[in-house]
């Protein structure tokens, strides 16, 4: 039988209570067909004895059958629906979908296949072991919310002993002192009212990242008991890459642009945070550090060793170019963008053309052009990646980098084009919560 007949069969044989396929089917006086542990247990906790469908009531429960006919139906219907999932036996990880033997000569000739139950329970082991991770990040969490608590109370004890002992020795004094104590009493009130709100909003933040762990956490475990292989295939990537963004952005670091680096063209906000193209070119001084011919700036921040993670919004641009350059990059002439010139680097052309600028340029496709981009650098490990935030996906990674010098961000926010691209880059600030120091 076809995809489609198999479809319609499965419709026919679904429990209206469990809304799963018959197991131990029975029929009612009204016609209506259930699992028999289905409606035995819906009887068992309504008072009256009726049809969930119809809601026919019965005068005393009715003694149910099993409906022989119903019953080997649902068995042929299993029996075909295995015999079909039995012929997808590999994975094509190209197309990201289960095909059979013949499929993989005819269709997919030229794609990577491994096979269908090897796939799958690689996937779903690095599932568990993803499940295991969140769990312990759910209890280091909760541990950190009762050492706050603890703080908080620490600190509320010292600080009612500190007006205790105020109170005590400034009663004392003669009544010129009293307006001291008043205000010394204020301002142990004053920090410990800041201490708490402090606490609150941490412990507000941190209870919020333990509801999307135990959200993330439930998706996985129910991802790790599907028998859908392609579904757990397709939703295991991007699982991956929301948990992989996460993790980059607690390397996070606070970029500004170095207004000396900047070419004449561009027009650089106070903050040093935001950077466009402007109409009238500026008079400024040519100094070694500043770019004469590309319109593009460096940050002020440089890195030699570590991780670190910017992101930078593109929403309304039709052509930008993100990424970091190493210090000695060239700043008078033109620059081809490659790692072999020191410059790691995405780019974005003619509105929907977005490429990675290896040796040759790699072609992205992207589902979505994306309105802000989170770019990451591991010196050690030679890593520069960039991310789509909104849609927590990884755009491209340069690996393998061989680093010797000090990089720094490096942003060109291209040719206004009579206004078409007159928006700017902007460095937006990353949204993380930090739990130390907060109350300190």
């Amino acid at each position: 039988r076809n995809k489609t007949q198999l479809v319609e069969y499965e419709d026919r044989f679904l429990c209206s209570i469990c809304l799963d396929v018959f197991t131990d089917p029975v029929t009612t006086s009204c016609g209506h067909n259930f699992c028999k542990k289905c409606i035995t247990q819906y009887w068992d906790v309504h008072e009256r004895c009726q049809c969930p469908l119809c809601k026919e009531t019965f005068k005393s429960r009715p003694q149910l059958k099993i409906n022989t006919f119903i019953s080997e139906m649902v068995a042929q219907f299993r029996r075909e629906s295995q015999q079909k999932e039995a012929h997808l036996e590999l994975f094509c990880k190209i197309d990201q979908t289960c095909v059979c033997m013949l499929c993989s000569v005819l269709d997919h000739k030229a794609h990577e296949f491994v096979p269908l139950k090897e796939e799958y329970e690689g996937k779903k082991a690095e599932l568990e072991k993803t499940e295991a991770e969140i769990q312990q990040m759910i209890q280091k969490r909760r541990l950190k919310i009762q050492e706050i608590k603890e703080s908080v109370k620490m600190r509320k004890d010292a600080a009612d002993r500190q007006k205790a002992e105020g109170v005590q020795v400034l009663t004392a004094l003669m009544e010129s002192v009293e307006r001291r104590l008043k205000e010394l009493i204020k301002e142990i009130e004053d920090k410990q009212e800041t201490t708490e709100k402090q606490a609150e909003g941490l412990i507000k933040d941190l209870e919020q990242e333990i509801s999307e762990l135990m959200e993330r956490s439930s998706e996985v475990e129910q991802l790790s008991r599907s028998e859908d292989h392609l579904h757990l295939l397709q939703s295991f990537s991007s699982l991956k890459a929301a948990a992989e963004l996460k993790r980059v952005q607690q390397d996070a670091v606070d970029v500004t642009l170095d207004p000396d680096t900047a070419n004449p063209d561009l027009i650089l906000s106070d903050d040093g945070k935001q950077v466009n193209h402007g109409d009238v070119r500026r008079k400024l001084p040519d100094n070694p550090e500043r770019f004469s011919q590309c319109v593009c700036v460096l940050g002020e921040q440089s890195f030699s060793s570590g991780r670190f993670y910017f992101e930078v919004q593109v929403k309304g641009k039709t052509k930008w170019t993100l990424g970091v350059s190493t210090e000695s990059i060239n700043r008078k002439g033109k620059i081809r963008l490659r790692p072999q010139n020191g410059l790691w680097t995405v780019c974005l052309r003619n509105g929907s053309e977005y490429k990675a600028c290896a040796a040759p340029p790699v072609r992205l496709s992207l589902r979505s052009g994306p309105q802000k981009v989170g770019v990451f650098v591991d010196y050690e490990e030679g890593l520069v990646s960039f991310y789509d935030v909104d849609a927590a996906a990884l755009i491209y990674s340069f690996t393998g980098c061989s680093f010797t010098e000090k990089l720094h961000p490096y942003l060109n926010p291209c040719n206004n084009d009579d206004g078409k691209n007159a928006a700017p880059l902007l460095i937006t600030a990353v949204d993380l919560i930090l739990c130390e120091d907060r109350l300190d």
